[in-house]
């Protein structure tokens, strides 16, 4: 059977202020395998990204199924959605005979996500910049270790996006562009302790935080502990603290500070490799007589 399995990166985005334009490649990933040849019916997810691969692609359609397995929970600000898109974008890709470059894969995950923020991290891996399609992308040492406090409850994207206001005011919006500056400015130069304060937001934490009530208090125990800096990953659950020392210390008072049982932690680094293709088809590829499945 010609399939293509893709192994691809969380991302936690945002990073307090850089709301939508901010994100970084984690060290847990999901497994995306790609089949060739009908199979059970695909998610809406998978074959939405199908739809839109042959399109830009200009190939025509043939059938595929699609397995997902890994460590990335869903629905909790880690990018899930966008490793399963650019997993399916990879492995069609490869069984078409690599038709598209990187940065049309990241495009069109960028567009089906809404936002290009995890798609940027999930393809590229390390800390992007994203502007529309336009990505900068700089490798992240080692040293800089991330731990995310993951509660027992989902959040959608879209249920945390009504909450956000129209308007908001203009000294907060100063504040958060000068915030989002200074934490590009330490990824790009690697200096990671200008990072400390950097983190606060006002575009969408606090109308958020009353999905995660004890989101300001985990804030705390983390910098308190001597985290960089806490912050809610994308539009959450999960919390995200910045460290470059003591991080299962950094867990233990994020932990604590949430109260709850159900809650976990995830020690990890960034991943500056981004998707990655773990095996390659054959060389006879599906031939493009195929039509797509009736799903």
């Amino acid at each position: 059977m010609q399939q293509a399995t893709v192994r691809v990166p969380a991302s936690t985005s945002n990073l307090g202020p850089g709301f939508d334009c901010l994100g970084v490649a984690l060290g847990i990933h999901n497994r995306v395998t790609v089949s060739g040849g009908r199979g059970e019916r695909l998610p809406a997810m998978a074959r939405g990204a199908g739809n839109a691969f042959f399109k830009r692609a200009g190939s025509r359609p043939f059938p595929f199924s699609c397995s997902i397995a890994g460590d990335i929970p869903p629905s909790r600000g880690l990018g899930s959605s966008a490793s399963i898109r650019v997993g399916v974008l990879y492995g069609l890709n490869e069984l078409a005979k690599r038709p598209l470059q990187r940065r049309e894969i990241f495009e069109i995950c960028a567009g089906l996500e809404g936002h290009p923020d995890n798609a940027a991290p999930a393809c590229y891996g390390g800390f992007n910049v994203v502007r529309g399609f336009d990505r900068q992308m700089f490798t992240v040492s080692a040293q800089l270790h991330f731990v995310l406090l993951i509660p027992d409850f989902e959040i959608a994207t879209s249920e945390a996006r009504r909450l956000l206001p129209r308007r908001v005011d203009r000294l907060d919006a100063v504040e958060n562009a000068r915030n989002a500056c200074a934490i590009t400015a330490a990824f790009a130069a690697r200096e990671y302790l200008a990072l400390r304060g950097a983190f606060a937001d006002h575009l969408h934490q606090p109308f958020r935080k009353k999905l995660i009530p004890f989101l300001d208090d985990v804030i705390t125990a983390a910098e308190s502990t001597g985290a960089l800096g806490a912050f809610l990953s994308g539009s959450g659950s999960t919390i995200c603290a910045i460290t470059l020392r003591s991080p299962e210390k950094v867990a233990r008072a994020m932990l604590a500070a949430a109260d709850s049982s159900a809650a976990r932690t995830i020690l990890t680094t960034a991943d500056n490799r981004g998707a990655r293709i773990l095996n390659h088809p054959p060389s006879s590829i599906l031939h493009p007589r195929f039509n797509v499945p009736a799903y």
